[in-house]
């Protein structure tokens, strides 16, 4: 077994060693650290996303990518022969 000290420090910067006090310090780190400030609903929030790392590829690297495509070879997790894509399915 091993022994473990629950010791926080409060907003001063005092230690606290009460497990009831030590709750409270820690419910209210993570309210704080949930809860968006001002949000009470979450679809209210604006969502910002990154954009993409890679831009996508134009249709003459696309088609120059399928022209590239080896034939009678297995095919990949799509389970999509290359044969068929470079049919036009």
């Amino acid at each position: 077994m091993v022994n473990r000290t629950n010791i926080v420090k409060d907003y001063k910067g005092h230690l606290v060693a009460d497990s009831h006090s030590t709750l409270a310090k820690w419910r209210n780190y993570f309210f704080q650290l949930l809860n968006v400030n001002g949000v009470n609903d979450v679809r209210q929030r604006e969502i910002h996303t990154a954009q993409p790392l890679v831009p996508e590829p134009s249709p003459s690297q696309v088609e120059l990518t399928i022209e590239k495509l080896k034939t009678l070879k297995s095919s990949g997790i799509d389970k999509m022969p290359s044969e068929m894509i470079k049919a036009g399915w």
